[in-house]
This record gives structure tokens, sequence and C-alpha cells, in this order.
């Protein structure tokens, strides 16, 4: 199925099962034709462009510390980034591909980064440089790793150097040549297929066009590629992630669609087997459902992080993103006639209600502190029409987004940054362009209503320097499967062979558990990292630990640590539990040997004020105090249980 984009440059999404599968797009969903804006008005003041960008003066690597990202000397490090698109493909996926008609909006990237055979590389970056940003996504397809096909000359005409390369290899060029120009750069996998993303195209899902292994075999192979240049940051995993003809993806179903999984997955493979300096970056679902009114069809985005978060091995590596454009909504695919719903789109909020709706969405992630799922929000694509776009609306939500991009101090990543433009007219959404003769139009040039918003948000105050050390909380989730945080026991044998096992990250210690849904919660509160917490541990199946007179869960089973070690995860069959997991904490640590213990088995039992989020929606839930370590889980046998965890032994730490 051909499912076309606006000039607009992002994803439409027709309504699916009313179009035949090799069905051009009806007229009616095509967006009328953009008025030319007109040029400045006599008089009328021209905004100054923002002071070019300062020679790099961060220190890679990147990580993250709470909502913030910070460089290795804990400094805040502001992904103000842009998207360099093209490598990804630019072909709309019907006719030849040699027709620049035949590409999104006219513009035939050669299968490589946009602009190549319009202005030498080094003038496209010191252009990147002059408009304020300091990081680039730059887009790739899983078939452009794999192309062996040399670029045509055409496509490098300003860059002659890079004749005869693939694709591949001119990625190399790109890459090396915008980190040794102090920008960071973020590998984002855009398509399966290297063609214009993002309809219904054999890209919605990381496994549509291809085995969800080849796509993580390739993921592994990109990230070792650049594992030796410390200014590559981060794997964007993958893109708009969305429903096909067929089926929807999913946050934690544990299916072969199961976007939660399969990002939680390879996020892990490329911390442990390729680099374990990048950031890990997951883009909430993009789309799920029908968008025909009266049947369910929604934006998730970055919603259901609420209930269910990423874990990874590597505490510190994890950054959410999300993209917004005005002419898609809550519920809008963004289509226009065939697919168009009653939903209004974010153009159609007032200011109030786009800050509430992009709140719920995606910005609570990075608002909310001391949850598990607190992390950075990347705003990875935002953009509006430039020159052309006289739609009122379209371009008071731009100013309104830019307002709430400065007002939260979020990263974020224009779209696009690179175009082409005849006689100033074109795909005007890019922030530079340039003409078949290499001459450039930029923001700044007086007649781009854009260049006010621009310079505010690429000059906004922000936080800077030093950003502290934070508690770190986390999430367990062995729905599906194993769910082994930890580094160390991911190297050792099966401590629990035939169980589901589940172990908080190394420095961290097991909080709380959900009495059923095996959900836990783990943090290194009070304590800081455990570090040297890897002197041993034991794996607990029986009440051999508890001591004469200590039975602190009468007539219940109690699977108790001994003196000196904490629960640092446990295992389950189906909803039973069948192992503490009890590892040596670093001397002085855990003193103390009295405790209490916390019943959960008919209400939740967490404490006043509990930190951590709500880590098993839906069910009951039991939790130390900040001060407090688990030294024991107690549950069931009686006739008609299921052996589900009841009740926490909670000791205090000193």
């Amino acid at each position: 199925m051909t499912i076309v984009r606006g000039f607009f440059g992002r994803a439409t999404l027709a309504a699916l099962f009313l179009l035949v599968p090799s069905a051009p797009l009806p007229a009616a969903a095509l967006p009328a034709p953009p008025t030319p804006a007109q040029a400045p008005a006599e008089g009328e003041s021209v905004v100054a462009p923002p002071a070019a960008a300062a020679p790099a003066d961060w220190t890679p690597p990147l990580s993250t510390r709470g909502r913030w990202i910070v460089d290795a000397d804990g400094d805040r490090f502001k992904l103000r980034s842009g998207n360099w698109h093209g490598a990804s493909g630019t072909w709309n996926g019907s006719g030849s591909a040699d027709e620049d008609a035949n590409h999104h909006a006219g513009e035939n990237s050669g299968r490589i980064p946009l602009g190549l055979d319009r202005a030498p590389m080094a003038e496209i970056i010191a252009g990147f440089q002059e408009i304020g940003i300091n990081s680039v996504r730059l887009p790739f397809s899983n078939e452009m790793v794999h192309d062996g096909r040399p670029v045509t000359d055409d496509a490098v005409a300003a860059n002659p150097a890079l004749r005869g390369r693939t694709p591949l290899q001119v990625y190399d060029a790109v890459v090396g040549e915008l980190t040794a120009a102090g920008l960071a750069v973020i590998l984002n996998n855009h398509t399966n297929t290297t063609r214009w993303c993002c309809g219904v195209d054999g890209n919605e899902r990381w496994n549509t066009s291809q085995s969800a292994a080849a796509w993580e075999d390739d993921w592994l192979f990109m990230a070792r590629r650049y594992k030796d240049n410390q200014r590559v940051v981060g794997a964007d995993l993958y893109n708009e992630v969305r429903r096909n003809v067929w089926d929807d993806p999913n946050w934690g179903l544990g299916n072969d669609h199961d976007w939660f999984a399969a990002s939680q997955r390879v996020g892990d493979r490329i911390l442990t087997e390729a680099d374990p300096d990048l950031l890990v970056i997951v883009e909430g679902i993009n789309w799920t459902g029908i968008p025909i009114d009266g049947f369910a069809h929604e934006r998730p985005t970055l919603a259901p992080v609420r209930t269910l978060s990423h874990t990874l091995v590597d505490s510190g590596k994890l950054v959410y993103s999300a993209h917004f454009y005005d002419y898609t909504g809550p519920n809008h695919s963004g289509a226009t006639g065939t697919g168009e719903t009653t939903d209004p789109r974010y153009r159609d909020l007032t200011p109030a209600e786009l800050v509430d709706v992009l709140n719920r969405q995606a910005f609570y992630v990075g608002a909310e502190q001391d949850q598990h799922f607190t992390a950075p929000v990347w705003i990875s694509e935002f953009g509006v029409g430039g020159r052309e776009e006289t739609n009122a609306r379209a371009r008071a939500w731009f100013e309104n987004f830019v307002e709430q991009l400065i007002r939260t101090d979020a990263d974020f990543a224009y779209w696009p940054l690179v175009g082409w433009h005849e006689n100033r007219t074109g795909n005007g959404w890019a922030l530079l362009h340039w003409d078949s003769a290499g001459r450039r139009m930029g923001p700044y040039d007086g007649d781009d209503w854009r260049a006010a918003a621009w310079t505010r948000l690429v000059g906004a105050a922000g936080r800077t320097g030093q950003v502290a050390p934070v508690t770190e909380w986390s999430m367990l989730s062995p729905d599906h499967g194993d769910f082994v945080a930890s580094r160390r026991m991911r190297a050792l044998p099966d401590w629990d062979s035939g169980a589901r096992k589940a172990a908080c990250p190394d420095g961290q210690r097991l909080l709380g558990l959900g009495h059923t849904g095996n959900r836990g919660l783990c943090s290194d509160v009070t304590t800081g990292p455990l570090s040297g917490a890897g002197g041993g541990h034991e794996v607990v199946k029986d009440e051999r630990y508890v001591k004469a007179g200590g039975d602190w869960a009468s007539g219940y089973t109690k699977l108790q640590c001994p003196d000196g070690k904490f629960v640092s995860g446990y295992s389950v069959r189906g909803a039973a539990v069948s192992s503490a997991l009890c590892t040596a904490a670093p001397a002085g640590v855990i003193t103390g040997t009295t405790g209490r213990t916390v019943w959960f088995d008919r209400g939740d039992d967490r404490g006043a004020s509990p930190k951590g989020g709500d880590f098993a929606t839906g069910r009951y839930k039991g939790q130390c105090a900040d001060d407090e370590y688990v030294a024991g889980i107690a549950y069931t046998g009686r006739v008609g249980s299921s052996r589900t965890p009841d009740a926490l032994f909670c000791r205090k730490l000193r």
C-alpha cells in the first residue's frame, strides 16, 4: 500500500481499511498547495541570527542524571539538535527512484544525507553551527547498512571526494565530519527500507520488513562501527512505531509486536555487547487503531511509560523521545480527506489544552522526579512549514510549542535541517536550503517567520553546569520472561533454571513488590550506588535463615536472606514466588538486624509518601522505607493460594 505524506514532510496515516493495497492515495487526502509567503514589509525588523556555536566544550560520553543529560564531567548537556535526513531514503515508493519527482517534495537524496549534491559538507555543517545546534540526529535505514551499490556521481556533485562510495561509507564520512566539528551525533534507525517514512510502507515496526534478529544485528554492527568515536553519543532505536494494515504495536504484551520488550532487549544488547557509552533512546508508540470515527485510535506517545518503564543494565543511559507536529493530534493521524477523523489536531487546541496534552503524553516523564520512569525526554522531531506556511493555526502552534520547549527546558531536534529550493520556493520546512547552483537560503535571510521563535529556542536560558547525582528508581517486570538488569548476574550461570528471574541493576536493592503481577521496584535511595556489592550472592528457596524467635510472618513461608545480605532480585514460576536473590552488601552498609513486616496481601502498604511511582498498577503493593532494605519475602502455600508475595521483611540499613 502506498501512503503519501504531504508536503509537510511527516507521517500521514490514511484509513487503512478504506484503501485497497495498491490504490494511490485519493487526491482529497493530499494537502492543498501552499501559498507563497510574502517578502518582509518595508520597515519590518529582521531577526538577527544567534551567535555561531562555540567550539565544543563538552566531554563525552553522555549519560543521564534524573531528567538531565550530562557529559562525562557531570555538566548538563542539552541536546539542541536537528535532523539531517536522507540516508534513510526519500523515495516515495512508486515510480523510478531515479526521478526526482518520485521523491518526497521532489528532493532526491540519492540514499545519503540530503544536500551533498548542492553544497560541500563543510559548508552544510558550518550552517548547522551558525543556527545554534550542538547535535545532529542522523537517520539511516537497515537497507542502507547492507547496500553495496555506489552512490551516483550526481548525488555527491558538490563533494567529489565521496564518489564511488557506498551509502554507508558516505554516512561514515558525514559522521566523521560532524563529530570533528564538535557536534554530537545520534544514530537513528529510521526505516527498514530506504524510502520515505512514515505511512503503511513496510517500515511500520522494527520487524516489518525484516526479522527482529536482523534488526538487532544491524544495531550491534552500527554501535560497534562508531564505538571509537566518542562524539557518537546515542542510539535512537526506531522511528515512529505504528500500526500496519492488520495489527497494532503494543507496550508490554510480550508478543512480536511488543515495542517495549524489543527496545528493552536491543538496548541491553547494545550496552553489553557493543558500546556501553551510548545513550539508548526509546521513542513512544506513534499510532494505534483505525483512523475512522467510531473506531478506537490514538497516538499513545509516551503515556504507557507511566505504568511500564525500561530498566537498562546500566542506569543513566536511558532517554525517552517523542514527536509532535501541528497537523497531527492525540487522536488524529494527520490525514486530510480519507483517513481524517473529527478529532482535534494539536493546532486546534487552545494554548492551555495543548500544554495539558503535551504534559500527559510526554513531558511528565521528565517533570515528575523520583519515579521509576523519570528520564530525559528528547523531542526528536518537531517542525513546521517556513516561508510558504500561511495557516495561522499552524504558525500559532509552532510559537506555542516552542514556548513549551523553553518553559520545560526540554531537549529537542528540529525536522529537518536541510532542504532544496529554487528561486526561494520549495519544501519550506527545512531551516537551511540550497538550490541547484549551491546558493543557500537560511532562516535569517529576512523572510522566514520562524526566525524569532528559533532564536528564542536555541538561546533560551536553562539549566547549565553541574548536575548532582540523583537517586535511581527502577522497575522490574518479569511479565513474560527474565528481567535481569544486573550485569553481574547476567555473567553468571542460571540461578533458578526454569523460573522467570528479575534482578535489580548492580548497585541497587529491592524495595518493593506487587502482590500479583510479578512487578518489583529497585533503588539506591539513602545509600547511593552499592559499589562493591558484588562480593557474593546466594539464592534462597527455604527458611534456613529464619532464626528461632524471629518469625516475622507466622504461618507463611519465608525466604529470608542471611545477615549482611539484601534482596536484589527474585524469581517466579507462573504467579508464584520461587526464590529470593540475596547479595552481599559493602561493609558497614547494612548493620541492622531488627526489622518489621510489611503486609500487602489485602491492600497497599507503601508508607506515607512513597517514592518510585506506581510500579505495579492495579495491584496491591508493599514497599520498605527509604532507609530500609528488603531482607525477606513471605508467601502462603495454603490451598487455593497462588503463592504470590504477601509480605516483606524490612530492616533498617543501620
